[in-house]
């Protein structure tokens, strides 16, 4: 098996959730939207689960705004990228794996100039070999075709195996499979992504995961 890497972006490469939570509460802080605001907007929100045009229309109705839906949606997405992190562990991690002869690509749904900027802002662009992302190509995960599209633009045959790491059970491990490739799944030692999908491996964050393909012979059984 080729050593082919894609990774999923928010919460696998990235906090999305923690990002979310600070956008949130600035958010209300700066609509004196009231104490309970930032707690109604994260349980709204149901992980990132909600699609946006739905979350925001649920949020202007709720605290009756009188910006459009479609204003506060482009507001969301051009705070979002200034406020997510990157593990300082996991870009090292990524470099080590380039270095070591691996092809790296993030794989992920949503709007391009929301999650594109995310990339770079993060520092992951630097680090990563290729990006697709669904509202630039024109295709989501958990279609096949994303898959391909991401190892081509890594230079590689998806047909030829690799690895997608993720925390989405149907989007990166289901989709993944049936793209050919063995899957990590990004949500604890503990627990077993639902839907009756397996992963090949169960890590708790994505430093996890970059430590067991550097260890790992590609091909071979991972440690």
């Amino acid at each position: 098996m080729q050593r082919l890497a894609l990774f999923d972006l928010d919460n696998t490469l990235i906090d999305r959730q923690l990002a979310f939570s600070a956008w949130a509460a600035e958010f209300a802080g700066e609509r004196r939207l009231g104490g309970e605001a930032a707690h109604w907007l994260t349980t709204a929100d149901r992980q990132g689960a909600t699609p946006r045009d739905q979350f925001f229309l649920a949020v202007r109705e709720r605290f009756a705004l009188a910006e459009p839906v479609e204003e506060l949606w482009a507001s969301y997405r051009a705070r979002m990228p200034a406020l997510v992190r990157c593990d300082p562990k996991v870009l090292d991690g990524l470099s080590q794996l380039r270095a070591s002869g691996w092809r790296v690509g993030i794989v992920s749904n949503g709007m391009a100039d929301n999650q594109l900027a995310k990339i770079e802002r993060s520092g992951l662009g630097a680090r990563v070999d290729a990006c697709c992302v669904s509202g630039d190509v024109g295709m989501r995960k958990p279609d096949v075709r994303i898959f391909e599209l991401a190892a081509a633009r890594c230079g590689l045959a998806l047909a030829d195996g690799g690895w997608m790491i993720g925390d989405n059970p149907e989007h990166d491990i289901a989709g993944g499979r049936a793209a050919g490739l063995r899957t990590m799944w990004v949500g604890g030692q503990d627990r077993r992504p639902g839907g009756g999908w397996r992963a090949d491996r169960t890590v708790v964050d994505a430093a996890a995961a970059i430590g067991l393909l550097l260890d790992g012979a590609p091909g071979a059984p991972l440690r």
